[in-house]
Order: C-alpha cells, then sequence, then structure tokens
C-alpha cells in the first residue's frame, strides 16, 4: 500500500479492545483493488473510529429500510442481494482490506446506489446506529472460534445479541449462517434465550433463496459440513 491508501490503519482502532471477534488482517491487493480504494472510498466508505452517530437517511440519501451486513468478505454476497432488493439499504461492516477493496469495486460496476461500507468492528458500529433502525441483520459464515478458550470471541454470544436486537426494529430479522456444526448450535442455544427474539421455524430455519450461495460456501458442501441458517425476529 501508499502512503495515498484511503485505510492506512484497519487495526489500529482496536488495539485497546481486549476481546476482539474478528482477526484484523491486511492482506495483498491487486492494482485494482488498490485503485478502488484510492477512487471510490470517498464517495461510499467510512471509518466507525472516525464516525460521529449514522442518520441512515443523510448517509442513503433516501428514507428506505437498513440491512445490516456483518463481515461482508469480499462482497460478492452482498453485491447479490442489495442487487436484487433495491427497495433496501445495505450498510456492509468489514475489517479485511482487501474485501472492503474488492466490495467497492463491485458496488461501482453494478451501479448501486443502496450499499455504503464501513471499516471497523461492527459492535462498535451499533453504538452508531439509532435504536430500532435495521430491518434486517446478516451475519454469513462468521469465524467460528473452534477451541474452547477462544469461544469468548465469537460473535453469537447473549451480550452482543442483546445489543444486535436493540438496533432492530420489532419484526426485524436477525439472519445467522454457518457451516460449524458446534457453532451452529451454540448460536441457536444463545438466540432461543433472548428474551427479545422469536424464532419462527421449528429450529433451523430452511435455507432462504435470497441468500446467494458463495465460493466459501460450495467448498464446506464439497468438504461435507453441512450449512445452518438460523433467522430470528424480534419481537
Amino acid at each position: 500500500m501508499t502512503s495515498t491508501d484511503p485505510i492506512p490503519s484497519v487495526a489500529a482502532p482496536y488495539a485497546a479492545r481486549t476481546i476482539r471477534t474478528f482477526h484484523p488482517r491486511r492482506g495483498r491487493m491487486s492494482g485494482r483493488q488498490v485503485a478502488a480504494l484510492e477512487q471510490l472510498w470517498p464517495v461510499y466508505g467510512l471509518h466507525v473510529a472516525d464516525a460521529a452517530p449514522i442518520d441512515p437517511v443523510d448517509l442513503f440519501g433516501r428514507r428506505a429500510p437498513l440491512v445490516l451486513e456483518i463481515g461482508s468478505g469480499m462482497g460478492d454476497t452482498t453485491v447479490e442481494m442489495a442487487a436484487a432488493d433495491p427497495d433496501r439499504d445495505y450498510l456492509a461492516v468489514e475489517v479485511h482490506t482487501p474485501g472492503i477493496a474488492n466490495l467497492l469495486d463491485l458496488v461501482h460496476q453494478r451501479e448501486l446506489g443502496n450499499v455504503r461500507i464501513v471499516e471497523g468492528d461492527a459492535l462498535d458500529l451499533l453504538d452508531l446506529l439509532p435504536p430500532d433502525s435495521l430491518d434486517a441483520v446478516h451475519i454469513f459464515f462468521p469465524d467460528p472460534w473452534p477451541k474452547s478458550r477462544h469461544h469468548k470471541r465469537r460473535l453469537i454470544q447473549p451480550a452482543h445479541v442483546a445489543r444486535l436486537r436493540s438496533r432492530l426494529a420489532v419484526g426485524g430479522t436477525l439472519h445467522c449462517a454457518t457451516d460449524w456444526a458446534a457453532y451452529a448450535e451454540s448460536m441457536r442455544a444463545t438466540l432461543d434465550a433472548d428474551p427479545g427474539l422469536v424464532n419462527p421455524h421449528d429450529g433451523y430455519a430452511p435455507r432462504p433463496a435470497h441468500r446467494p450461495v458463495t465460493r466459501f460456501e460450495r467448498r464446506a458442501l464439497i468438504d461435507g459440513r453441512p450449512i445452518a441458517d438460523l433467522i430470528y425476529r424480534r419481537r
């Protein structure tokens, strides 16, 4: 990265956090991705560390249902869902610089006006969003932190779920998906125990057609790891 990198310190805002739910990492980027960061970040991006409280109407220039996409990865799923769902706005939060750059490029290619990208910790972003402001939260294939000593780093745990639920509007959905069976069981127990959420399905949800199949998911299925979807609504 050069000195013109618009995201010069991805890991810096997290130095004081003692328990993180993600691995802050940069990775190598292609020339296309570097150009996307330099040219498109000012149009579509914002840093959690630098942001004031967020007014979704100001951010998107319209009043529409808002979806929070936590861990957008390389952006393929976010872009496919946003393109197929133009009446809702998508706020994608990610910490992986190449993923942010790739999503910027995809959004620009598809000419999507209903996507914005946030660099930073999703839990910090929640503090910048108004209560009851989200129509949905998507958490697809979060880090399962499989070792027992790392379970405290999992995103889906009671305190974090309570914070997520507080930003959901009544009737809004929290949709999680994982290919890690033990994490799926833990997610289900945690979500079932939250007093403000209700499961409209009998256990795990049928795989919804609107969630695109990603390369990661295809790999999991080839490796014999079944996918679990959990979809809960705010009471």
